[in-house]
């Protein structure tokens, strides 16, 4: 049986490696410099750069179930996206994190279901989501594409509990974005947290606003939010 990730490895170092050569040579030469941070879903049908067109070097990724953020509480543990998120902020001084959900998310259609027995991590971590759910008990469409968006507006909150997120934020060098990618449509809805929504990207006049600390009603407007 022919071994395809083999034979792709191998196309790779000849057929798409020779054009990226000189920049692979500068990013090594020269180290990292992404300029975002980008937290998604590990789902397959999410692909980053396919998204943003970005090349080599520009993102740093996250990847996890769901794309959540655990919240900081300063304990000392195995927290690969904590420490991706510190990594980002304090040593790459990106400018930007983007928090990117999606639709038809497992993750998302799983808080509302019961988890395999033998997913004793999954169970815990998909608790990370919880607070996003609403009161139903059968979730249809819409019920599943409002909680993943209520999800990335979560994980933006939790990221201002980050010191190092919040205090870049307030200095105004860091921004925060939240996205819900609507697979099937190609289009990316971004959050404006002054109305509250997601907004095509066809239709903003940003690429998705966060929880600023000197944003104006900044409790109130996510009240409002987690509230239709």
């Amino acid at each position: 049986m022919p071994d395809e990730l083999l034979s792709r490895l191998q196309r790779f170092h000849t057929d798409a490696f020779p054009a990226y050569r000189a920049t692979f040579q500068s990013l090594v030469d020269q180290g990292q410099h992404p300029t975002t941070l980008f937290i998604g879903c590990s789902d397959s049908r999410v692909v980053p750069y396919l998204l943003t067109g970005a090349g080599p070097g520009e993102l740093f990724l996250v990847r996890n179930v769901g794309g959540f953020v655990p919240p900081f509480d300063g304990s000392a543990g195995y927290h690969g996206t904590a420490a991706a998120i510190e990594f980002a902020v304090l040593s790459l001084s990106v400018q930007r994190i983007v928090v990117c959900g999606h639709s038809h998310c497992g993750a998302i259609r799983a808080l509302y279901g019961e988890s395999p027995a033998e997913a004793h991590n999954l169970k815990s971590w998909l608790g990370l989501g919880k607070e996003a759910m609403l009161p139903v008990a059968d979730p249809g469409p819409e019920v599943l594409r409002r909680t993943e968006q209520r999800a990335v507006v979560l994980q933006l909150e939790r990221l201002m509990d980050y010191p190092m997120v919040r205090r870049r934020v307030e200095q105004h060098s860091l921004s925060l974005h939240g996205w819900h990618y609507v697979i099937e449509e190609g289009q990316v809805h971004v959050f404006d947290v002054l109305s509250g929504r997601f907004i095509p990207s066809t239709e903003s006049v940003h690429s998705g606003t966060g929880p600023y600390a000197d944003a104006p009603a900044d409790d109130g407007q996510r009240s409002a939010f987690y509230a239709t």
